[in-house]
Parts: structure tokens; sequence; C-alpha cells
């Protein structure tokens, strides 16, 4: 199988394993920490980080894929260093995370812009592909981009185009963000589509954020996967709500079409951690383990479609080029 780039080097796809396919490690606000600080402690949070991610290698995960971009606090060296220490593999994105505008400076430069010129924004993705995330030499295995419910704006049209033209140029995958409630999904596709990628390379993030399922099943449909990816934000939709609709479409065919994840993370600056705790109990790595998994197959989902939507997927996802 070809090789697979991980935050510690290439690893064989075959050795995958149980693939988390949306999660973050650290979600940080830097310049937040650095004029208001008091929410980080750098020594806590990485002893946190390794035994959160210690536990969900106990359930049988063998790698997670961190979603964190640009605009999410990307932080590759520390990511290293708990992933020298863990037993969990950890596959690093290049993207821009924005529901608006780029930002600021991007904003001026660029084809038709102030400053006009090449799309630096597909310059930077590619070079986290082909030759490292700044200089740590870590390759970057898969693109992010976000639409949420404002929509496409100028400047989320400009992220999703220059990602779809990265694919194209390195052949790495698409996991994105969207919202579900909106539709938001189709409009992706729509513009990948118009930019020639092919739909059976990307993943349509936050699609268990609804019980549509005529909406899903046009996702799927057009080649796409859904990430089912927010167990746990039972805030958004109660755990019964998403665990049924997984089970309803894998007993309609569709578990090769599916990812699941949490879109958790060790330690988020958008909640404060008490508060997270209290909010969002089961907002954690090893929940699908301990809580959903046993849900599913008490609903007749079977074993061999959860280790379609855990294992096989994600293999097929990142390692075809």
């Amino acid at each position: 199988m070809p090789a697979v780039e991980s935050v510690l080097g290439p690893i064989d796809a075959d050795d995958l394993g149980q693939t988390l396919m949306h999660e973050h490690v650290f979600v940080l606000d830097q310049e937040i920490e650095s004029n208001y600080p008091g929410r980080w402690d750098e020594e806590e949070r990485m002893a946190d980080a390794r035994q959160k991610l210690q536990d969900v290698a106990s359930r049988g995960v063998r790698t997670i894929v961190d979603l964190t971009v640009l605009g999410l606090g990307r932080n590759v060296p520390r990511v290293v260093e708990v992933a020298k220490q863990v037993d969990v593999q950890i596959l690093a994105a290049t993207g821009l995370y924005t529901y608006d505008d780029v930002p600021m400076f991007f904003r001026f430069r660029g084809p038709g812009k102030l400053v006009d010129g090449p799309e630096l924004l597909t310059e930077f993705f590619v070079r986290d592909i082909t030759e490292g995330i700044g200089d740590t030499g870590v390759k970057a295995a898969i693109l992010k981009c976000a639409t949420d419910r404002s929509g496409v704006t100028e400047g989320v049209d400009r992220v999703l185009r220059a990602v779809a033209r990265t694919h194209l140029e390195t052949g790495v995958p698409i996991s994105t963000h969207t919202h579900a409630l909106t539709e938001r999904g189709l409009e992706q596709q729509a513009i990948f589509r118009e930019e020639g990628v092919d739909l059976t390379r990307v993943v349509i993030g936050h699609s268990g954020d609804t019980t549509d399922l005529v909406y899903l099943r046009k996702l799927m449909d057009a080649g796409s996967y859904i990430g089912m990816d927010r167990f746990g934000l039972d805030l958004m939709l109660p755990f019964e709500d998403r665990v049924a609709t997984v089970a309803s479409l894998c007993a309609e065919g569709y578990a090769d079409r599916i990812v699941l994840s949490h879109d958790a993370a060790c330690f988020t600056h958008n909640f404060d951690v008490e508060v997270k705790r209290e909010l969002l109990p089961r907002w954690r790595f090893t929940h699908l383990h301990d809580e959903v998994l046993p849900a599913l197959l008490e609903r007749g989902t079977t074993q061999q479609q959860i280790d379609q939507m855990l294992i096989h997927n994600p293999r097929t996802i990142l390692s075809t080029k």
C-alpha cells in the first residue's frame, strides 16, 4: 500500500488501523494567550494530551487525523512532541478555517487583488504537502476547508478553490467543515466539481449534525464520503439521533461512504476546561468506542460495517492518489 504522511514520518496505509478522521490535538488562539494569558499551561496540557491519546489507543484506535489548520492555531512542533510519547499515529492537515473572509495577510494579495500575483493560499498548501510545514519537515496528509451558515462568501469561495487546486496538484484528499442544517455540503460539492475534483476524494464533514437522510444520500450518491464526526456534541444533536442516523444509513447500504469521529480536542481555547466538561461530558475521544459503537450494534449495524467506517474507508481516502 502507498505511504501516508504522519507527523513522525511516512507510514504504510495498511498500518493506519482504526482511524478517527476528524479530531484535533490542540485548538489554540495564540494571540489571545499572548495578550491575556492564563488558560494555557504547557506542562499540564501536554500531560493531559498524552493521557487522552493513550486512552483512545487503549480502545483500539491506531490513528487520528488532526484537522487543525490556519485559523485554528496549528502548532505542529507541539503535536510532534506529543506524538513521540503516545501509541497513536497523528496525521497533520493543511488548509484554512474561516466562515467568511480570509485573514488580512491574504486579503490584498493574490490574483486581481491590490498586490496582484499568484494565489498564496495554493502556494502555501502545496508547500505544506510537498516540502513540509514550516521548518518541521512534517508533511500534511489532508486538506481542510470550511463553509458554515453564512454560506459561500467571497473569502470562502477563494479557500475552497485553493483547496481544490491543491488537491489536483498533490493528490491528497479533502475534508471539510459544513453547516449541515443549511446543506452547505452541496455547495462545496458544486465548487469542487467545477474545479475538476473527483468527489470520491472528499469527506463532507459534520454531516452527523442532521437527521435529514435525503440530504445525506445526495452527498453520498454524488460520490463523497460523509463525516459523522461530532459524536459527543450532544448540544447540537442528541446522542440517540446521531446513532439512529448512522444505523439507518448502514441499513440502507451506505457504510462504505461514512467515516466516524468526534471533532474533539485534547484542549480547545473555545471552551474553558470546566465548562466543556460540564456541558459536554461525552465530547471526548473515547466516546465512540465506549458508547456509540455498542449502541450501533444494538440497532443492527454489523461489526463488518463498523470496520468499514473505521478502518477500510479511512485507508482508502488517505492512501488513494
